[in-house]
């Protein structure tokens, strides 16, 4: 069973909601315009919804009417109080020059702003609204920038922090100014009075879906004498308002979450829904030693907990819930999908590694008490997995396995931990400032004895974070690792090569990307003696990456030597030995010279000889002319040369994955979830072998030697991970690579669909 906890950003259908509905389609299915009987059927449930939604909004007077949502309502409000600006500014009038929204609004506020201000021609400045470190408006700020203001819009509680906005302070901000006053009342509906008809809210908007409806219904309320402009013109319904035949299944299915509300029989009270989020508070503090809590709980929504864990990213969380059946989000549903830091969170001026790090947990007023109990207990299960894990402190001072290949990646940026298990020693190659808790966490509960940290080259616009992490892992550090000890990049200065067990780390030169710049050789001694050796891989930071060659144009950077230094590295390690780049912003994992000698014309021209290295360099320069940052605002490293990218299906349908199932050629099947995803959520019917994609590394040689037939299955939670798996091998030659479509969670979806019965509601 899974226990849903983004009621923020929308809850399952009451059942007396769906009950309405379904009545207001097979029953009063008239159209409410009729004066048919079946059209007054319609209508009296159209005015009992109505009737029910005012007394709950405490809204007496004023226009109510019933739209698609939330967003058609703020569409709604931003137009009309705009269209009345303009008219002023015909008619001769000077307008208020700016308009003003809170830093912390959801998007779609900014947004409309923007939209309409442009399309009507009003081009008045719009201006964010600073707020506090609790999340709060800044009233004093508010206060002398009103005056200049046409449309102030506010939300009466966050959608990813749950503060509740100080309406009353905003009203006391507002008074004697010019503006317009628009409230978001999504987050509030159910959970606080807003009194609408004692404060002076020129505009509500409201969707049905937040709070136990279906999607597609909301309402918008406007005060009288509020000028208003409708979004949409047509046949005059709700009186000329908002036409287009009004949506009655999900007017009535609002009317009965409404009527429920009113009734006090169904939602529960502030006081316990105050106590369970403590409750859930308490067992995330259980899980997540120094876990930090993003928004103070006395001036929040009692359903809402943002929080932030030291050392473990948003995306870690994520999965970890997920993988325990907890359904929760990273900040708002609507940017969830993107890798970005919580701007709510950075406006209210918290930590980066906070804003970066944010989860939401949001449960609804008419949740079962026993799901709440449920939610705690798996929430502890999630500590118990990480320490398990060696992703944070335990008790259990047994080391714990190490993989010869580790990556973690940090928008685009890679970092490698190679560790030999026999000798309990490990090397890290290009830290990342974000990982220092992480990789000190990683090596101690694995007794690992860090032997060096090492930069593949020097970095133009910060420091390496090499120190920072030896400090940090100093009772870990072997002698060699010191840093009175290490040369400007982290190598031994005493040192040939650095022994890890049977493993030995050797360094290249390859100045072009920096003057430093340098690969670093992992070999295997086979036979000692004889100085019999295998190359495993190449450490080559932005010498080369997947469908790029590092940039040459920072003033450290020497680009006539980087041709030469290709040669060099080609005559090192051949053409197809395993290249590991610093970066890898399009998750292909790993490279060799053969595959991007393929796609990029300018690498395949210097290795063979049809370039010179001064004509390399002069071609290479036009190609970083004007580079763009990355799509995570940071700096490009390297100048995408490939010409182009071909569409490659590797997903395989669950329905294709029983038929190869059942095939003569039995499958290669990989999880490749993390350790601590899958001891929470293993794959019993599956048996697949457990190879998470961290360290995928240490499998692929295997893989690849399959003969061709033999199909090789990834499968992870979403897909997203299998399919990066699927495609590196594939890659690397292995053509029956293959990535389960819409991963676990849509494996034998019948199979956890929960049916409406089913839905624990406390009712």
């Amino acid at each position: 069973m899974e226990i849903y906890l983004d009621a923020n950003a929308t809850t399952p259908v009451l059942p007396q909601a769906r009950a309405a509905a379904l009545s207001a389609m097979a029953e009063a299915f008239g159209n409410p315009s009729s004066i048919h009987g079946s059209g007054l059927r319609a209508r009296a449930v159209l005015d009992e919804a109505r009737a029910t939604a005012r007394r709950v909004l405490g809204a007496s007077t004023g226009r109510l009417l019933f739209t698609s949502g939330a967003t058609e309502g703020i569409q709604t409000a931003v137009l009309s109080a705009l269209t009345a600006l303009r008219r002023r500014r015909d008619t001769g009038e000077s307008l208020p020059p700016q308009l003003l929204y809170g830093a912390t609004e959801h998007k779609a506020v900014p947004e409309a702003l923007k939209h309409w201000n442009a399309l009507l021609g009003l081009h008045l400045k719009v201006v964010a609204i600073p707020v506090g470190l609790d999340g709060r408006h800044d009233l004093d700020w508010l206060r002398e920038q009103a005056p200049q203001a046409g449309l102030v819009c506010t939300m009466a509680a966050n959608n990813e922090t749950g503060v509740i906005s100080d309406l009353d302070g905003i009203a006391e901000a507002l008074r004697g100014s010019p503006a317009l006053w628009l409230v978001d009342g999504v987050q509030a509906l159910g959970k606080l009075a807003l009194d609408l008809d004692r404060r002076p809210i020129d505009y509500a908007p409201f969707s049905g879906h937040k709070l136990y409806a279906p999607k597609g219904i909301g309402m918008l309320y406007v005060r009288d004498g509020a000028p208003f402009t409708p979004l949409i013109a047509g046949g005059g319904q709700e009186g000329a308002l908002r036409s287009g035949t009004e949506n009655m299944a999900g007017i009535a299915a609002l009317g009965a979450v409404l009527k429920a509300l009113e009734s006090g029989e169904v939602f529960a009270s502030t006081q316990a829904l105050a106590e369970r989020r403590d409750r859930l508070a308490d067992a995330l503090r259980d899980a997540f030693p120094g876990v930090v809590f993003n928004a103070p709980f006395e001036l929040s929504l009692p359903t809402t907990l943002n929080v932030s864990v030291p050392g473990l990213s948003a995306k870690l969380l994520l999965d970890l819930f997920d993988a325990a059946g907890l359904r929760v989000s990273g900040g708002s549903a609507c940017g969830a999908s993107r890798a970005q830091p919580s701007y709510v969170l950075e406006a209210m001026g918290l930590p980066a590694w906070r804003t970066a790090a944010a989860v939401r947990l949001s449960f609804g007023a008419a949740d079962a008490e026993a799901t709440i109990a449920e939610a705690c207990r798996r929430l502890r299960a999630c500590g118990e997995s990480l320490r398990a894990s060696c992703q944070i402190p335990s008790a259990d001072e047994a080391p714990r396995h190490a993989d010869r290949f580790t990556r973690f990646v940090v928008d685009g940026a890679c970092c490698y931990v190679v560790a030999d298990e026999a000798s309990r020693r490990a090397v890290v190659v290009d830290p990342l400032p974000e990982l220092t808790e992480r990789l000190t966490q990683w090596m101690r509960c694995r007794g690992i004895a860090l032997v060096a940290v090492l930069d593949t080259h020097s970095h133009g616009d910060h420091a390496s974070s090499a120190p920072v992490l030896r400090a940090a892992a100093r009772d870990l550090l072997a002698a060699e690792a010191q840093d009175e000890r290490v040369d400007g990049l982290g190598w031994p200065v005493d040192r040939e090569f650095i022994a890890l067990g049977t493993l030995r780390l050797t360094r290249l030169a390859t100045p072009g990307h920096t003057e430093d710049s340098t690969a670093y050789l992992l070999h295997e001694v086979l036979r000692e003696a004889y100085g019999a050796d295998a190359l495993l891989a190449a450490f080559v930071g932005d010498t080369v990456m997947p469908g790029a060659l590092g940039r040459s144009d920072f003033a450290q950077s020497a680009p006539l030597a980087y041709g030469p230094s290709l040669k060099t590295l080609a005559r090192q390690v051949g053409v197809g030995a395993t290249l590991l780049p610093g970066h890898d912003y399009d998750d292909r994992y790993a490279t060799t010279l053969a595959i991007e000698s393929r796609a990029q014309p300018l690498l395949d021209g210097v290795l063979q000889g049809r370039l010179s290295a001064e004509a390399f360099a002069a071609e290479k320069a036009e190609l970083e002319r004007d580079l763009p940052p990355t799509e995570y605002q940071t700096m490009a490293c390297g100048a995408r040369v490939e010409c182009s990218r071909a569409v490659e299906r590797v997903e395989m349908s669950a329905s294709e994955l029983r038929g190869v199932l059942r095939g003569a050629v039995a499958p290669v099947l990989v999880d490749v979830r993390e350790d601590y995803e899958v001891r929470l959520s293993p794959t019993g019917e599956l048996a697949p072998e457990s190879v998470p994609l961290s360290t995928l590394l240490n499998a692929m040689p295997r893989w690849a030697a399959l003969a061709a037939e033999v199909p090789v299955i990834f499968f992870c939670r979403s897909g997203n991970r299998s399919a990066q798996a699927a495609k590196a091998l594939r890659r690397f030659g292995h053509a029956q690579a293959w990535s389960l479509e819409g991963g676990l969670a849509l494996w034998d979806a019948e199979k956890i669909a929960v049916p409406a019965e089913g839905l624990a509601f406390a009712i």
